[in-house]
């Protein structure tokens, strides 16, 4: 079984939308088997996208990140990661497919309601980032 990581991020908590993207989740067909609400410090968002930091958007994904309470959620099922992210659908959310979460509850690239790990290898290592 394969694992990926959730995250609910500032936006769509702010929204109250945890409940319908968990629902989705579970419709999915994935096992959660971790769920926390918790706020991000700078170094731990920092510390999690530290592969961006080089890039433009590094600072202002931080200061995003830690604007306000996120869920994280450990996703287990066969296909995790590749099928996570087709649920999800395209990071800006105006390109996004129909039905999928970002085009649902994102209002731009940058708040675009939640986060999907890009590899297996990242899912084990962020779902071990949140729950050691």
């Amino acid at each position: 079984m394969e694992r990926t990581l959730m995250i609910i991020k500032p936006d769509a908590v702010a929204a109250k939308h945890i409940g319908e993207i968990v629902a989705r989740v579970e419709r999915e067909g994935f096992l959660v088997s971790g769920l926390r609400y918790l706020s991000l410090s700078k170094e731990q968002a920092g510390e999690f996208y530290a592969v961006h930091k080089e890039r433009p958007f590094y600072g202002d994904l931080v200061r995003y990140m830690t604007s306000g309470p996120v869920v994280v959620g450990r996703l287990e099922r066969d296909n995790a990661v590749d099928h996570w992210r087709s649920v999800i659908g395209a990071t800006d959310p105006q390109k996004a497919a129909p039905g999928t979460i970002r085009a649902l509850f994102g209002t731009n690239i940058e708040s675009n309601a939640v986060h999907g790990s890009d590899s297996p290898e990242n899912g084990q290592k962020e779902t071990d980032f949140f729950f050691a």
